[in-house]
């Protein structure tokens, strides 16, 4: 098969995934709230959700490449169909703990599980060089245009109660199921690519010690990064606003889908920026204006100015995304690359879990605000630090 086709059917497997994943992770709080669930419930369901996700990605970063990249896709497909349903189907909350470990329901409602990691570490063995980049943008921005429209697909429910004789919770059990069904197309996608999934692939890879050098360091600078966007989520923002401004949650949703459509535009910017200036030029010096950016969202006099600024901001924060990407795969060897591509997620997806909470001890009366300064200015010491670090460790596009 081409490659120019096993990059559209990845891209297309990227959307719908991100789709049924957004989809979720909207609906899971409205879902759990009809059942009568409270606080406690929620927080071990969620949890439960994204340690069946932190498992299977594990599992692909340790053993994918040896029993088969394709094989070990379909697997969790499945498991994802069978636990997501299970889920919509579910009342216990020991019930809907289990499920959602089992179908890695994902309560963040964005895609960081197994499936990205793989898809990850087989497109750059299958783009020549010096498209490299540009073909990691457009995978990202396929997940980013997928996390926008499963953000309004969450209102089936709502749709579904005005339209149908569903009530109670049966309308968010049929979302549910519909994003389970998700998964057969998933399936389809993988058994077409076939064994090009396996591009590179290396059943015992080990790092080498330059490459363990380099994972070291840029993981620990990407904890750094995604600590401070634990300051910085959706919901902490979501609420910022509202409690600040005072808007309802109609209005800020149409502005989370303005910004997830910029995050998505944006990158197709920066490849063609990272060409010019280089891809760790391009990761910096888009971030650090974007952190400036969220500093003054959070003086802004006004939602109206707010909101100008943050989508100003949400078009440059991402652009360092695919850059990143592409970056870590290229500095290391072919055959390493599902190991780091797993490694420099887990630590990522880690670091991000673990700020909410002192986020949300600060958020409150006069000091609303300084979550928002906090994770600000820790992203501009990670990009200071970054460009110290790697700006003479060149990709092989930029050596020649």
């Amino acid at each position: 098969m081409k490659a120019e086709r096993v990059q559209r059917l990845l891209y297309a497997s990227a959307f719908v995934r991100a789709m049924a994943i957004s989809t979720a992770g909207v609906t899971l709080g409205g879902f759990l709230g009809r059942l009568g669930a409270g606080g406690l419930e929620l927080g071990i369901v969620v949890s439960a959700g994204l340690a069946g996700s932190a498992a299977a990605a594990i599992l692909a970063t340790l053993l994918a490449d040896r029993i088969g990249r394709q094989r070990f896709l379909m697997l969790i497909s499945l498991l994802g169909i069978a636990g997501t349903a299970a889920f919509a189907l579910a009342s216990s909350p020991v019930a809907l703990a289990i499920a959602a470990f089992v179908g890695m329901v994902n309560g963040m409602g964005k895609d960081r599980g197994a499936a990205l990691i793989l898809e990850q570490a087989v497109l750059p063995g299958i783009a020549p060089v010096t498209e490299r980049t540009q073909v990691i943008a457009r995978y990202t921005m396929m997940l980013d245009l997928g996390h926008a429209l499963g953000a309004l697909a969450a209102g089936a429910p709502a749709l579904l109660a005005r339209t149908t004789t569903l009530t109670g919770a049966a309308p968010h059990r049929a979302t549910l199921l519909a994003c389970a069904a998700c998964g057969l197309a998933a399936i389809a996608i993988y058994r077409r690519v076939g064994r090009a999934l396996d591009v590179d692939a290396a059943p015992r890879a080990a790092l080498t010690p330059r490459s363990r050098a380099i994972v070291v360091r840029i993981s620990s600078l990407f904890a750094i990064d995604s600590l401070a966007g634990g300051f910085l989520t959706t919901a902490m923002l979501s609420f910022f606003f509202f409690q600040r401004f005072g808007v309802s949650e109609a209005v800020i949703a149409a502005l989370f889908f303005g910004a997830r459509l910029l995050n998505a535009v944006s990158h197709l910017g920066a490849a063609w920026l990272a060409r010019r200036i280089g891809l760790v030029n391009t990761m910096v010096f888009t971030h650090i204006p974007s952190s400036v950016l969220l500093v003054t969202v959070a003086f802004a006099p006004s939602f109206a100015v707010a909101a100008v600024l943050f989508l100003i901001r949400e078009g440059l924060a991402d652009m360092d995304v695919p850059t990143r990407q592409s970056y870590v795969l290229a500095v290391v060897e072919p055959s390493e690359r599902t190991v780091v591509s797993g490694i420099t997620t887990l630590v990522r997806v880690a670091a991000w879990a673990v700020a909410p909470g002192f986020a949300g001890l600060i958020m409150t009366g006069d000091t609303m605000f300084l979550p928002l300064v906090i994770g600000a200015g820790m992203k501009i010491g990670y990009d200071l630090l970054l460009w110290r670090a790697f700006r003479g460790l060149k990709p092989p596009e930029e050596r020649a």
